[in-house]
């Protein structure tokens, strides 16, 4: 869920923290990422391959900017949601639309930080799998840093089903192959507090909608992603290697867990300026 790279995010390999250079008057951008698992938040939702494009288009406001998008993901195959599939479709059709994440978001520099604040809503389509039942919203904050290290820290609250919040931190480092190229690498470490099924005595689950077992550190995500670009797109292959700590995120599939997992995958990223930033990157002037 873009619950993004939301929201979402993403990916923990992202690129440094933009600094306080005044924005174009609109940016429009599509993004479609084919990864060979849907991890989100460390959880396996789908644990075979996926497609989850997303579209955005982000205009400036004095010196904030504010950026409207949807992000989906689409399970590709027929998976079984059986002994050996995790299906957020429930597994009822091929390339089916499983999840779709609109989004809003306003961005504003801080010296050397950037600070974010949205909402993004969950909705599932689906007839199995995660249903309209489980709809829900988000409200969000982030605070991006331009130094070494690009340190961020983000945290979600649910404001509708779960009720709870989860927050992130992460660093990024970009390591120069060549004259063009470079290794970015990540990491990422997540926290529950309040998203947790909290389980009885008995085992079970005292909360009717929830995201975790247990409130506490849920995962650790080791990232490392190659931007290239062609033309007027950029590619990123990226693999991401998690460290367990929730026993939802250990779910591997119906029937097993692990302590780490490692799915992967590639994203394509295109954009396009309009408007009085985007003439002046090319030395024209506005009237």
């Amino acid at each position: 869920m873009k619950r993004a790279n939301v929201l979402g995010a993403a990916l923990v390999v992202a690129s440094a923290v933009a600094t306080a250079t005044p924005a174009a008057a609109q940016t429009v951008g599509a993004d479609l990422a084919l990864f060979s698992a849907y991890s989100w938040r460390g959880l396996y939702l789908t644990n075979k391959p996926v497609a989850q494009p997303d579209l955005y288009v982000t205009f400036a406001a004095g010196k904030a900017s504010v950026t409207a998008g949807g992000w989906a993901n689409i399970d590709l195959g027929k998976y079984d949601n059986g002994n050996n599939d995790i299906s957020e479709s429930g597994g009822t059709s091929a390339f089916n639309f499983a999840e779709f994440d609109p989004w809003l978001e306003a961005s504003v520099p801080a010296g050397k930080a950037t600070v974010t604040g949205g909402i993004t809503a969950y909705f599932y389509p689906n007839k199995g799998g995660l249903t309209s039942d489980f709809n829900t919203w988000e409200v969000y904050g982030k605070v991006a840093f331009a130094v070494p290290l690009s340190p961020k820290i983000a945290a979600w609250y649910d404001i509708d089903k779960v009720k709870g919040l989860y927050v992130e931190g992460s660093i990024s480092h970009s390591l120069p192959l060549g004259e063009k190229n470079s290794l970015t690498l990540g990491a990422l470490a997540g926290f529950d507090a309040g998203q947790d099924a909290d389980f009885d005595s008995n085992g079970v689950p005292q909360a009717e909608f929830f995201n975790f077992a247990d409130n506490g550190f849920t995962h650790l995500d080791l990232s490392a992603g190659l931007p290239l670009t062609a033309g007027s797109v950029s590619i990123t292959p990226a693999v991401h290697f998690l460290v367990n700590g929730d026993d939802f995120v250990k779910i591997t599939s119906p029937t097993k867990t692990h302590d780490v997992k490692v799915w992967g995958g590639v994203t394509l990223s295109w954009s396009k300026s309009y408007g009085a930033a985007a003439e002046e990157e090319g030395g024209e002037t506005s009237e």
